[in-house]
């Protein structure tokens, strides 16, 4: 029984991998070949060792197998639909605002400004922001190594309070507690269960500048199209509309299915509403940038 609930323990956290930075290089062996753990009983040496080695295979370095299989990350799909949301929102209003002066020139060139300079705005949030990710993990790493170092005691009562949280019998935590102490990947194990701090990757901050301010050119290029196409403001107005409704509620669709998942008609309906959503809220800042826009250029000679 205490295996399996150890089991679940592991199975419901994120299939991360995690390294301690020391002992990176190392393999799983050394966990295979420790001595035999101390135990009251033959059932719980059985139980000790079957635990050693789910620990080994959550913490060990991933294989040729794994390192082949290739997906997306979630934190870049994460930062994709940022920047796409605010590009396809932001912009949009932007050039439906300026499109009340009737310069066709004016949206193009306003627009191309606001696309490049809220670009690179959003670009640099998301280094800031990844770059701190990156700072606040090494300085927890730091302490984490700090602590197994210089009070091993207080460690060996972490790894306990963990275990204890989740009902495992005290035999079973005492011979883990055992063994962790005196493992080199103890600090890995705080740091993903204690802290549940996934290492993060040495180029998430690039990654993460790039992946928002592309998204949000992107999104918000899609309602500046139009006006390089046609003559009159209106009609171009017209056309980036329509494209954004559709845009939105694609995006709407898209990024409310990608959440709650893609099969039934439940979740059709979720993602009808999603797009609904999106729709709305890009109509009604779109319209609002209009009505100022309008207001202050009908009243200019007033103002002036």
């Amino acid at each position: 029984m205490s295996l399996a609930l150890l089991k679940n323990l592991f199975i419901r956290q994120p299939k991360q991998q995690v390294y301690n930075k020391i002992s990176a290089d190392s393999s799983s062996e050394s966990w295979a070949s420790s001595p035999t753990l101390s135990s009251s009983s033959r059932s719980s040496d059985v139980e000790s060792q079957a635990l050693r080695e789910e620990i080994s295979e959550k913490l060990s370095p991933p294989s040729q197998t794994e390192r082949k299989s290739w997906k997306v990350d979630a934190r870049v799909i994460s930062d994709a639909i940022i920047g796409l949301s605010d590009g396809l929102t932001v912009p949009f209003a932007l050039t439906a605002g300026l499109s009340a002066i009737g310069s066709t020139k004016v949206v193009v060139y306003g627009g191309m400004a606001e696309l490049i300079a809220g670009a690179i705005s959003m670009g640099l949030g998301g280094y800031l922001g990844a770059k701190s990710e990156r700072d606040s993990y090494n300085a927890t790493l730091q302490e984490t190594e700090e602590l197994v170092v210089n009070d091993p005691a207080a460690a060996e009562r972490t790894v306990t309070e963990l275990f204890e949280s989740f009902d495992v019998p005290s035999s079973t935590i005492n011979d883990l507690t055992t063994h962790l102490s005196t493992s080199p990947h103890l600090t890995a194990f705080l740091m993903r269960f204690e802290h549940s701090l996934p290492p993060p990757e040495s180029s998430r901050a690039i990654t993460c500048a790039l992946t928002i301010a592309l998204g949000y050119f992107i999104g918000g290029f899609i309602p500046l199209l139009p006006y390089f196409f046609v003559e009159g403001v209106r009609r171009g107005l017209a056309w980036s509309v329509a494209i954004m409704i559709v845009a939105l509620f694609t995006f709407g669709y898209t990024k409310t299915c990608f959440v709650s998942g893609w099969k039934g008609w439940r979740k059709s309906l979720l993602g009808v509403r999603g797009g609904i959503e999106m729709v709305v809220v890009g109509s009604l800042a779109a319209g609002a940038a209009m009505g100022i826009v309008r207001f202050f250029n009908d009243h200019a000679g007033a103002l002036g």
